[in-house]
């Protein structure tokens, strides 16, 4: 379910399919993985610029997905909907939220190249003015890692998140509900994902989860609540 007002939102060069022969700089590093992004990429995925770098890899979010499955979700900072869309095909409902109009108008053409957007509701807005009022069985957080460069910090420290830092995205989820999976860089500060558990009372179940596509480490997933695998803590997935 979308608005008529998004629906109508004007997609721009920079968010059309990109082919070869219009590999912007920035994204050229990414293209030769669009098949890891969307499998179905050739049949008229669109991504904006920041999506790229951005969308977690599919396999990645199939995984996210079949550890959610038949629950309702909220993906709080969706972007392009490579995880609402794998999310659909497990969980019972998806609300897909993000405050860029555009990009909420790319997440749903990409959902109907998969055949599932009459099971999200795509949202534009804050997500921290909106949780306050949001009812979900799990809440799913991949917020901006603050661009590519990510990487070259030793240590991401989850005050560097965007919009607001780690901590407080984590608050304003708990709001919802405990039960909350976040996918962050693979070059987080582990002890501070840890103290993330200890803002409830009493502390929440913790798994971490490194993902991998491939030979290649992508990222780290905290599963807080209900989505932790009994007698896991820390271990790695391989796609």
């Amino acid at each position: 379910k979308i608005s008529k007002s998004v629906k109508a939102i004007c997609i721009n060069k920079s968010s059309l399919l990109v082919t070869k022969n219009r590999v912007t700089p920035l994204v050229k590093k990414y293209w030769i993985q669009r098949y890891n992004l969307f499998s179905k990429y050739d049949q008229g995925v669109k991504l904006d610029e920041e999506g790229w770098f951005s969308v977690t890899p599919e396999e990645i979010a199939i995984r996210h997905a079949e550890k959610c499955g038949g629950r309702i979700v909220i993906d709080c900072f969706s972007g392009v909907g490579g995880n609402a869309i794998q999310f659909a095909k497990t969980c019972e409902h998806v609300v897909a939220i993000d405050i860029d109009p555009e990009k909420v108008s790319l997440a749903f053409h990409n959902a109907k190249i998969y055949g599932v957007e009459n099971y999200i509701d795509f949202v534009v807005g804050d997500f921290f003015k909106l949780a306050p009022s949001l009812k979900g069985d799990v809440v799913f957080l991949s917020p901006p890692w603050g661009g590519p460069d990510y990487c070259n910090i030793e240590t991401f420290s989850l005050d560097l998140l965007k919009p607001k830092d780690g901590y407080t995205i984590f608050q304003a989820a708990q709001k919802i509900t405990p039960n909350i999976v976040m996918f962050l860089p693979r070059n987080v500060d582990l002890h501070q994902v840890e103290e993330l558990s200890w803002l409830s009372s009493p502390p929440l179940q913790l798994e971490v989860e490194e993902n991998y596509v491939g030979s290649h480490l992508k990222g780290i997933t905290a599963y807080f609540g209900v989505t932790v695998t009994p007698g896991k803590r820390y271990k790695s997935w391989v796609s």
